[in-house]
């Protein structure tokens, strides 16, 4: 089973990605986008999956960090898939170059669908 690191401090958002998931991935959650770099080089996920509103840094800011530390050679390849709010967010998405990205609420065949997707276009 693979890893997939969320980042979401909504137990809501926690729940819906887990339900979907159930199964296929082992799911590690944080609570603060500032702590996902920490986690991706504790965990090594196959996946990040980054909620919009995260408390003081945002799943935008986390993702924008993932690749900027990725360029610097500081960490592998990441795949990251936000969850965005609205649809108007995907613009924001595509600029921090998110793998993917889903607009909330949560359609839980929509987000397996996403991640089975991201994770086999990591592989190819």
């Amino acid at each position: 089973m693979s890893i997939v690191l969320l980042a979401t401090d909504v137990d809501r958002v926690h729940n819906e990605v887990e339900a979907a998931l159930d199964g296929d991935h082992d799911l590690v959650r944080v609570h603060a986008g500032a702590a996902v770099l920490t986690a991706v080089t504790e965990h090594d996920p196959a996946l990040v999956v980054l909620d919009l509103q995260i408390g003081n840094m945002g799943g935008i800011a986390a993702c924008l960090d993932l690749r900027l530390e990725q360029r610097a050679g500081r960490i592998p390849d990441q795949r990251v898939v936000i969850l965005l709010d609205r649809a108007a967010d995907e613009w924001l998405a595509g600029q921090a170059e998110a793998d993917a990205w889903l607009v909330k609420p949560i359609d839980p065949l929509a987000l397996r669908n996403t991640v089975d997707e991201v994770l086999a276009a990591a592989t190819a």
